[in-house]
């Protein structure tokens, strides 16, 4: 299985959201209670500073950790979890390439057509429309995090043309990068 770069921030936010769509791909571990949990449990949410994340379970009961009773960690809920487990990880280490569902199949090793219907299956999107909240993502938070002009964090989060970047941003945000930049500088001025 492929290991996911997401920084304790960004993996932090998955949990807030609990984000089904990285279970399996790593765990919330608990320092005060000893317990390690899904990203998408539903438990009280813990101080983030009580907080690690382990990428396997082994490596959580390993470092002392049960498993959570409620979200049962431990239990594969879906045959085909580990596949679209290994395509997300693949999708959010390769964000920045152009990739197209034919490389992403040819990665995990089955066909385009059986990819799709799965994945769209399990997580309700396809992978190109989970492509893109990624890049989005990554362009939010380089929007708030940096100085980079438009065009360049269009480049630098894997987009291959300004207008996609422009169109895909505004439908997932309902504004355009410069606006949602201005909300933000606005937010931290008040």
């Amino acid at each position: 299985m492929s290991k996911i770069n997401l920084s304790f921030d960004e993996m932090w936010d998955i949990v807030m959201a609990c984000d089904g769509n990285y279970d399996g791909l790593f765990y919330t571990a608990v320092k005060t209670t000893k317990i390690y949990c899904r990203p998408s449990c539903r438990s009280r949410k813990p101080k983030k500073v009580n907080v690690e994340f382990c990428y396997a379970i082994h490596e959580a009961e390993k470092a002392g950790y049960r498993a959570c009773k409620r979200c049962q960690p431990e239990v594969e809920h879906s045959p085909h979890a580990a596949l679209v487990r290994d395509v997300i990880a693949f999708l959010v280490n390769n964000y920045k390439e152009k990739l197209e569902l034919k490389d992403i199949a040819n990665h995990v090793g089955v066909s385009s057509y059986y990819l799709a219907r799965l994945f769209k299956q399990e997580t309700s999107e396809t992978p190109r429309a989970y492509l893109e909240k990624i890049r989005i993502d990554k362009a939010t938070h380089l929007l708030e995090s940096s100085d980079l002009k438009n065009l360049e964090i269009c480049y630098e989060v894997g987009f291959q043309s300004t207008s996609n970047f422009y169109k895909v941003f505004k439908r997932l945000k309902h504004c355009s990068p410069t606006e949602y930049r201005k909300q933000k500088v606005k937010e931290l001025q008040q």
